[in-house]
């Protein structure tokens, strides 16, 4: 019932849905572009047409009473973003636990450009063992999907490049603020003390 009226909904707002015939119970499901408060409620609608019960992460500041109790029964589960690894830990332990879990995350964690991507799904499903689905919200095409499946093989630069050549003809509700699909590359230090000639420190006293 619930599946024909999202279905319904969509139709009269012109949109449609792709998604693969693979069947998978457990898998970390990605959405992107992120650019606009319609993303959640599209997506919701668009999943429910293609009969997929999924879970979400959000604040946890959003789960307030009443409307707390509504987030969770359509799949909210709050995070602070201060737990950060403990958070990480206990989703890679609910999928061990359970037997069926599609968690959707967006990685650029805003709706406003990001210039790179969060990373924490991909750790998710490399340490929990499950795939990554690529999900994606296209309104240029007014069409909401997961066409395509991949393993972290723990080259994640490499997979990041599967991944933004996926994402290279999908577009968010304003282009303008989708994030760059890329790694954060972290910053080398160099030793304290060390002004060799080949150094930031070396080079200006020479």
């Amino acid at each position: 019932m619930i599946k024909a009226i999202s279905s319904f909904i969509l139709s009269i707002w012109g949109w449609k849905t792709s998604h693969t015939t693979v069947a998978l119970d457990k898998y970390v499901l990605i959405g992107a572009p992120h650019t606009s408060n319609w993303d959640f409620p599209l997506t919701l609608l668009g999943l429910s047409s293609m009969g997929i019960t999924f879970n979400w992460v959000a604040k946890h500041t959003l789960f307030f009473r009443p409307l707390g109790s509504l987030l969770k029964a359509i799949g909210g589960i709050p995070v602070d973003r201060e737990q950060g690894a403990s958070f990480l830990k206990k989703i890679i332990e609910l999928y061990k636990e359970k037997e069926t879990l599609i968690l959707a995350i967006a990685p650029e964690g805003t709706r406003s450009r990001t210039r790179y991507w969060k990373t924490g799904f991909y750790t998710i499903a490399q340490q929990a063992g499950v795939p990554i689905g690529l999900g994606y919200i296209d309104y240029s095409r007014k069409m909401i999907g997961i066409e395509k499946f991949i393993l972290a093989s723990g080259d994640i630069e490499a997979d990041f490049e599967v991944i933004k050549d996926y994402y290279q003809d999908k577009w968010g509700r304003y282009p303008e603020k989708q994030g760059e699909i890329r790694v954060r590359r972290k910053k080398s230090k160099t030793p304290r003390g060390n002004t060799g000639p080949g150094t930031e420190a070396g080079q200006r006293s020479a």
